[in-house]
């Protein structure tokens, strides 16, 4: 719906091209900031199960959500919002713009033939390697706003403003603490990302319409 509105706004299809890169950027990252409000308070839930002690807090969706609530009120679902989108709005605005850009390289520097000459296949080996690329870039961005996001979940109630708490962690767990577990996050952001554009191609092929990229 973004991009819609931004190519609306960019009026002449000539103005739409040269700005198309910040019009990817600019679209994905009003999106996020949406879609982070929606998301907070399953982010907080998760964390919660996963990192409390065994026999501490409950393993059920509904039993969890009242329980946070009773605990700390609306605030324990959105405590982690600020590093959230600090963590989500880089990731997914270089998942957009690194996968494009990447996808034109492929058929910019390697496969220079006209889009059409490759196979399906060949062309959704291109969307999985590009998704991939652009997955290790997304997880590099946003692993540091990661970690502040699970460990300001995994603490219960603070009088302590957001901003304070973050500076408290840092104090703590130092820049290198940031950059815990990044091989992890690769792997697994890598897989995830790659995967989605996948689907994304896939679904085109599957509607008669074009791979992204290319000519």
């Amino acid at each position: 719906m973004f991009k819609d509105v931004y190519r609306g706004a960019m009026g002449s299809e000539e103005r739409v091209k040269k700005y198309q890169t910040l019009g990817f950027a600019v679209s994905s990252a009003c999106a996020e900031v949406i879609a982070d409000c929606f998301l907070c308070p399953w982010e907080a839930l998760k964390v919660k199960m996963q990192t409390a002690e065994p026999g501490t807090f409950t393993t059920s969706t509904i039993k969890g959500l009242n329980a946070i609530n009773q605990a700390e009120g609306v605030n324990g679902f959105y405590k982690g919002l600020q590093p959230l989108w600090a963590r989500q709005i880089p990731y997914t605005i270089i998942k957009f713009v690194a996968f494009e850009r990447i996808v034109q390289q492929f058929y910019t520097k390697v496969f220079t033939k006209e889009k059409s000459s490759y196979s399906k296949g060949t062309q959704l080996m291109v969307t999985f390697m590009s998704g991939y690329i652009a997955g290790v870039f997304c997880a590099i961005v946003s692993h540091p706003a990661d970690t502040m996001v699970s460990i300001l979940n995994k603490r219960g109630k603070s009088e302590a403003g957001t901003g304070a708490q973050v500076k408290e962690i840092y104090g703590e767990i130092g820049f290198n603490g940031l950059w815990k577990g990044i091989g992890t996050r690769i792997f697994m952001v890598g897989t995830l990302t790659c995967m989605q554009w996948v689907i994304y191609d896939s679904f085109k092929i599957w509607c008669g319409l074009a791979t992204t990229g290319g000519k």
